[in-house]
Protein backbone atom coordinates (compact mmCIF):
# COMPACT_ATOMS: atom_id res chain seq x y z
CA UNK A 1 0.00 0.00 0.00
CA UNK A 2 1.47 3.36 -1.13
CA UNK A 3 2.22 5.72 2.31
CA UNK A 4 0.48 9.26 1.69
CA UNK A 5 3.27 12.08 2.14
CA UNK A 6 3.06 14.57 4.46
CA UNK A 7 2.93 18.01 3.04
CA UNK A 8 2.78 21.92 3.77
CA UNK A 9 -1.06 22.12 2.72
CA UNK A 10 -0.60 26.51 2.58
CA UNK A 11 2.17 25.98 0.68
CA UNK A 12 0.80 23.37 -1.74
CA UNK A 13 -2.05 25.46 -1.90
CA UNK A 14 -0.11 28.38 -2.52
CA UNK A 15 1.81 26.35 -5.20
CA UNK A 16 -1.63 25.38 -7.14
CA UNK A 17 -2.85 28.06 -7.18
CA UNK A 18 -0.09 29.22 -9.24
CA UNK A 19 -1.15 26.34 -12.04
CA UNK A 20 -4.23 27.52 -12.24
CA UNK A 21 -3.44 30.97 -12.74
CA UNK A 22 -1.35 30.08 -15.39
CA UNK A 23 -3.28 27.27 -17.13
CA UNK A 24 -6.83 28.17 -15.62
CA UNK A 25 -9.00 25.85 -14.32
CA UNK A 26 -10.01 23.82 -17.81
CA UNK A 27 -6.26 23.86 -18.81
CA UNK A 28 -5.09 22.11 -15.37
CA UNK A 29 -4.52 18.64 -15.53
CA UNK A 30 -4.16 16.65 -12.20
CA UNK A 31 -0.66 15.96 -12.81
CA UNK A 32 -0.05 19.53 -13.00
CA UNK A 33 -1.07 19.92 -9.68
CA UNK A 34 0.44 16.75 -7.95
CA UNK A 35 4.05 17.91 -9.65
CA UNK A 36 3.60 21.48 -8.91
CA UNK A 37 2.84 20.17 -5.14
CA UNK A 38 5.15 17.90 -5.04
CA UNK A 39 2.77 15.26 -3.59
CA UNK A 40 1.43 12.19 -4.65
CA UNK A 41 -2.53 12.19 -6.25
CA UNK A 42 -3.41 10.14 -2.80
CA UNK A 43 -2.16 12.75 -0.64
CA UNK A 44 -3.99 15.28 -2.41
CA UNK A 45 -7.30 13.27 -2.63
CA UNK A 46 -6.94 12.37 1.09
CA UNK A 47 -6.02 15.66 2.33
CA UNK A 48 -7.67 18.36 0.27
CA UNK A 49 -10.11 16.22 -1.90
CA UNK A 50 -10.44 16.53 -5.92
CA UNK A 51 -9.42 19.00 -8.63
CA UNK A 52 -12.33 21.40 -7.93
CA UNK A 53 -12.06 21.33 -4.26
CA UNK A 54 -8.47 22.27 -4.56
CA UNK A 55 -9.45 25.22 -6.96
CA UNK A 56 -11.98 26.69 -4.57
CA UNK A 57 -9.38 26.63 -1.97
CA UNK A 58 -7.23 28.02 -4.13
CA UNK A 59 -9.51 30.93 -5.13
CA UNK A 60 -10.28 31.54 -1.42
CA UNK A 61 -6.70 31.94 -0.56
CA UNK A 62 -6.06 34.72 -3.69
CA UNK A 63 -9.15 36.16 -2.93
CA UNK A 64 -8.74 36.46 0.87
CA UNK A 65 -5.22 37.50 0.64
CA UNK A 66 -6.12 40.40 -1.57
CA UNK A 67 -8.87 41.54 0.54
CA UNK A 68 -6.42 41.81 3.89
CA UNK A 69 -3.74 43.23 1.87
CA UNK A 70 -5.65 45.83 1.00
CA UNK A 71 -7.37 46.66 4.11
CA UNK A 72 -3.24 46.72 5.45
CA UNK A 73 -2.73 49.18 2.72
CA UNK A 74 -5.48 51.43 2.65
CA UNK A 75 -6.06 51.38 6.11
CA UNK A 76 -2.65 53.63 6.86
CA UNK A 77 -4.24 56.18 4.30
CA UNK A 78 -5.90 59.08 5.77
CA UNK A 79 -7.20 60.88 3.25
CA UNK A 80 -10.17 58.92 2.11
CA UNK A 81 -9.51 60.49 -2.02
CA UNK A 82 -5.70 59.21 -1.59
CA UNK A 83 -6.76 55.76 -0.66
CA UNK A 84 -9.15 55.77 -3.98
CA UNK A 85 -6.53 56.38 -6.21
CA UNK A 86 -4.11 54.70 -4.68
CA UNK A 87 -6.55 51.09 -5.02
CA UNK A 88 -6.65 52.56 -8.35
CA UNK A 89 -2.90 52.39 -9.06
CA UNK A 90 -2.17 49.44 -7.08
CA UNK A 91 -5.08 47.38 -9.50
CA UNK A 92 -2.99 49.34 -12.61
CA UNK A 93 -0.11 47.74 -11.64
CA UNK A 94 -1.25 44.48 -10.78
CA UNK A 95 -2.82 44.55 -14.22
CA UNK A 96 0.26 45.52 -16.09
CA UNK A 97 3.04 43.76 -13.99
CA UNK A 98 1.78 40.27 -13.08
CA UNK A 99 2.31 38.07 -15.86
CA UNK A 100 -0.82 35.96 -15.11
CA UNK A 101 -3.50 38.86 -14.41
CA UNK A 102 -5.71 38.62 -11.60
CA UNK A 103 -7.00 34.98 -10.79
CA UNK A 104 -10.30 36.22 -9.88
CA UNK A 105 -11.18 38.04 -13.01
CA UNK A 106 -9.98 35.36 -15.18
CA UNK A 107 -12.09 32.76 -12.87
CA UNK A 108 -15.01 35.08 -13.53
CA UNK A 109 -14.66 34.72 -17.52
CA UNK A 110 -13.73 30.72 -17.35
CA UNK A 111 -16.34 29.19 -15.33
CA UNK A 112 -18.20 31.23 -12.69
CA UNK A 113 -21.25 30.98 -14.56
CA UNK A 114 -21.44 27.58 -14.27
CA UNK A 115 -20.46 27.02 -11.07
CA UNK A 116 -22.30 27.60 -8.23
CA UNK A 117 -19.02 27.22 -5.41
CA UNK A 118 -16.59 29.27 -7.84
CA UNK A 119 -19.26 32.18 -8.04
CA UNK A 120 -19.56 32.29 -4.36
CA UNK A 121 -16.32 32.93 -3.67
CA UNK A 122 -16.06 35.30 -6.69
CA UNK A 123 -19.23 37.21 -5.45
CA UNK A 124 -17.65 37.47 -1.99
CA UNK A 125 -14.43 39.24 -3.66
CA UNK A 126 -16.62 41.41 -5.41
CA UNK A 127 -18.81 42.32 -2.67
CA UNK A 128 -15.09 43.01 -0.60
CA UNK A 129 -13.91 45.35 -3.25
CA UNK A 130 -17.77 47.40 -3.82
CA UNK A 131 -17.87 47.67 -0.01
CA UNK A 132 -14.05 49.12 -0.01
CA UNK A 133 -14.52 51.35 -2.27
CA UNK A 134 -18.26 52.29 -1.32
CA UNK A 135 -17.43 53.31 2.07
CA UNK A 136 -13.96 55.14 0.23
CA UNK A 137 -16.42 57.31 -1.62
CA UNK A 138 -19.03 58.03 0.37
CA UNK A 139 -16.09 59.18 2.96
CA UNK A 140 -14.19 61.19 0.53
CA UNK A 141 -18.18 63.12 -0.04
CA UNK A 142 -18.11 63.54 3.21
CA UNK A 143 -15.04 65.32 3.30
CA UNK A 144 -15.47 66.94 -0.13
CA UNK A 145 -12.28 65.60 -1.54
CA UNK A 146 -14.91 64.89 -4.79
CA UNK A 147 -17.71 66.14 -5.93
CA UNK A 148 -20.11 63.16 -7.95
CA UNK A 149 -23.03 64.95 -10.10
CA UNK A 150 -24.58 60.75 -9.10
CA UNK A 151 -24.70 59.01 -6.02
CA UNK A 152 -22.16 57.16 -4.14
CA UNK A 153 -23.26 53.78 -5.51
CA UNK A 154 -23.28 54.76 -9.25
CA UNK A 155 -19.86 56.16 -9.02
CA UNK A 156 -18.35 53.03 -7.71
CA UNK A 157 -20.11 50.65 -9.99
CA UNK A 158 -18.29 53.14 -11.75
CA UNK A 159 -14.61 52.59 -10.66
CA UNK A 160 -15.50 48.75 -10.56
CA UNK A 161 -16.17 48.32 -13.95
CA UNK A 162 -12.87 49.37 -15.19
CA UNK A 163 -10.79 47.01 -13.90
CA UNK A 164 -11.80 43.95 -16.01
CA UNK A 165 -12.43 46.35 -19.10
CA UNK A 166 -8.42 47.28 -18.49
CA UNK A 167 -7.76 43.54 -17.61
CA UNK A 168 -9.67 42.62 -21.23
CA UNK A 169 -6.97 45.56 -22.52
CA UNK A 170 -4.08 44.83 -21.91
CA UNK A 171 -4.55 41.27 -22.27
CA UNK A 172 -4.87 42.28 -26.24
CA UNK A 173 -2.74 44.54 -26.66
CA UNK A 174 0.04 44.24 -24.01
CA UNK A 175 0.25 47.97 -23.45
CA UNK A 176 1.36 49.63 -20.15
CA UNK A 177 0.95 53.05 -21.08
CA UNK A 178 -2.99 52.37 -22.65
CA UNK A 179 -4.25 51.06 -19.37
CA UNK A 180 -1.91 54.04 -17.19
CA UNK A 181 -3.51 56.22 -19.56
CA UNK A 182 -7.15 54.94 -18.61
CA UNK A 183 -6.52 55.33 -15.42
CA UNK A 184 -5.31 58.69 -15.00
CA UNK A 185 -8.38 59.44 -17.00
CA UNK A 186 -10.57 58.31 -14.43
CA UNK A 187 -8.45 59.52 -11.92
CA UNK A 188 -9.14 63.10 -13.43
CA UNK A 189 -12.83 62.29 -13.45
CA UNK A 190 -13.20 60.85 -9.69
CA UNK A 191 -11.24 64.24 -8.74
CA UNK A 192 -13.28 67.07 -10.42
Amino acid sequence: MARNVEFDEELAISRAMDVFWKKGYNGTKMRDLTEAMGINSSSLYNSIGDKHELFIRCIKHYTESRMAAATKQLGRIKSPLKALEKFIQSSVYAITNEPNSCLAIKTTFEIAASDEKVQKVIKADNKFTYNLLIDLVNKAIEKKEITVSQDAEMLTDYIMNHFSGWHESFIIHQDKARIKKMADFLLAQISK
